[in-house]
């Protein structure tokens, strides 16, 4: 053999070497001691298999709860999680309030223990943040931006983009919301029967109406265009919710799920991008999120601030941060305004309580202003209640960057910690006996007078990291829930099926069905 032939073979020999040692420090090694540094301290959970860790376990579960449910009459539930996510059931009763799973290669130490809950999303330190998988297996929908990142590149993205979602900000965009929200109401006349009832399934035009909003919200008079980028950004999370993270290398392989979104990555950075640089370079006067975003990240760059150091940077901000106000802001609010129109109208008494105080609060001919929303006390306890039972995000979750302590117990660096909100907002020790039912009264004096820990209640996340677009949300909620209820009188579909679904986002699984009386 030459030795130029030898020379080659010792390299491939030793590329294989790397590899094969870099799986086994993924795969084994440190999985076995994150895992075996809890289990010191007597935390334990499921043995992982290989590869997948317990997600095989988890999917068997899923599919035998669904087997359960078949064919028995579906009635209205609220306490929906053994069917949605029955492994989280089974292993804190089996292991505790805390414990260890994995999902492919990501180390788990799930918490429902109260008082390390109120440790953990009121940390305050940097050494905590987002899990690192986000902006990697999500990369195209999440890229680096707000949702995703972490430590001090994220503590300057809050910086720029908070002051941007005041309250105060948001109330100036009543009237943009008002004009979309009488669109749809409009289109949803015309579908009434000679009779004035109709039967409207609402979901996807709570989803278009939604993202209308969002996107004359992100890019004012560009909106147009704006929907077409949130069209293609829902294609691509539809894609992303149907792969597990935590698998090494699978966002790599060139099947047919990961061409469609290296694609759909593509079209949607390109056309913002477009609009970015449309913007730069006309003279606007807008004060959409867009422009909102631009000039705050000039005003950094002008004050010395060095985390966008060029154009590149600048615009890849722009970008991310596009997709994530799309995320936080767009499915959301359309899935939240389902459930409550769902729980309303299973619940005329409240529908018709709701109803009198917003025609006592905006008057016959229906003007809703951004003075009247604060006033809506009534109308806010019942989207804090659907908000309590059909929380959107399914935990929050955060990972330790350095050794960190949280009630007594050592978390290695590197562990990944997740909070199920559904399992916190339904505990009859936090909430009394009627905890999985539908009670907008017990938010009569606020989170406080409902809950013995109000840090448990986080629809909008808790602490330092809290959502920066709540405000948007409620606005939004109120809005088109105050209109809907001033036009219309409705009730619940036989064809409605209640089944609670998680695609990145708890949602109706089938979609919400009323018979729409005009008023």
């Amino acid at each position: 053999m030459e030795n130029g032939e030898i020379s080659t073979m010792k390299v491939l020999l030793g590329a294989i070497l790397v590899v094969l040692a870099h799986l086994l420090h993924v795969f084994v090694l440190k999985p076995r001691s994150l895992r075996a540094k809890l289990q010191k301290q007597g935390i334990d959970g499921p043995s992982p298999h290989f590869y997948f860790g317990n997600i095989s376990e988890m999917k068997s579960l899923l599919l035998q709860a669904h087997s359960l449910k078949d064919g028995v009459p579906t009635s209205i539930s609220h306490n929906w999680l053994s069917t949605v996510f029955p492994h989280i059931l089974k292993w804190r009763k089996q292991y505790g309030p805390i414990y260890l799973f994995s999902s492919g290669s990501i180390q788990w130490l799930m918490v429902t223990d109260i008082e390390m809950v109120k440790e953990i999303v009121l940390n305050t330190s940097l050494i905590l943040g987002k899990p690192s998988f986000l902006s990697k297996d999500n990369r195209p929908l999440l890229g680096k931006g707000i949702l995703s990142s972490s430590g001090l590149f994220w503590a300057h993205q809050r910086k720029i983009i908070a002051p941007e979602l005041y309250l105060d900000k948001m109330k100036t965009k009543v009237g943009m919301i008002v004009d979309s929200t009488n669109i749809m109401l409009r289109s949803w006349e015309t579908k009434l029967e000679k009779d004035g009832v109709s039967e409207i399934k609402v979901d996807q035009d709570l989803r278009n109406l939604s993202g209308d909003i969002i996107a004359r919200a992100c890019f004012g008079s560009n909106y147009v265009e704006g929907r077409e980028i949130f069209s293609k950004l829902r294609e691509l999370q539809n894609i992303i919710c149907k792969i597990f993270a935590g698998i090494p290398g699978f966002r790599y392989l060139p099947n047919k799920s990961n061409r469609q979104m290296w694609r759909l990555e593509k079209e949607i950075s390109s056309k913002i991008s477009k609009l970015i640089k449309q913007r730069q370079i006309d003279a606007h006067d807008e004060q959409d999120l867009l422009q909102m975003i631009l000039d705050s990240a000039k005003k950094c760059e002008s004050d010395g601030d060095s985390f966008l150091p060029n154009a590149t940077s600048r615009e890849r901000f722009m970008i991310d941060n596009c997709k994530n106000i799309f995320f936080a802001g767009y499915e959301t609010t359309a899935i939240t305004t389902s459930w409550c129109l769902m729980l309303l109208a299973t619940h005329p008494d409240w529908q018709d309580r709701v109803r009198a105080e917003v025609l006592k609060i905006c008057g016959k001919d229906g003007i809703v202003d951004a003075n009247q929303l604060k006033s809506m006390k009534t109308l806010t306890m019942v989207i804090q209640e659907t908000l309590r039972l059909y929380p959107p995000a399914l935990s929050v979750v955060r990972q330790a960057f350095e050794d960190i302590n949280f009630k007594g117990i050592q978390i290695p660096k590197g562990m990944n910690l997740q909070i199920p909100m559904p399992i916190l907002h339904q505990d009859p020790e936090l909430w009394g006996h009627d905890a999985h039912k539908f009670n907008p009264e017990r938010f009569a004096n606020g989170v406080h007078g409902a809950c013995k820990i109000p840090q448990v209640y986080m629809p909008f996340g808790m602490g330092p990291r809290v959502c920066l677009g709540q405000h948007l949300a409620m606005v939004e909620l109120k809005v088109i829930l105050s209109l809907i209820l001033l036009k219309f009188q409705f009730s619940l579909s036989s064809s409605y099926c209640h089944s609670p679904s998680y695609h990145m986002l708890v949602e109706p699984g089938h979609g919400v069905a009323l018979h729409m009386t005009k008023i």
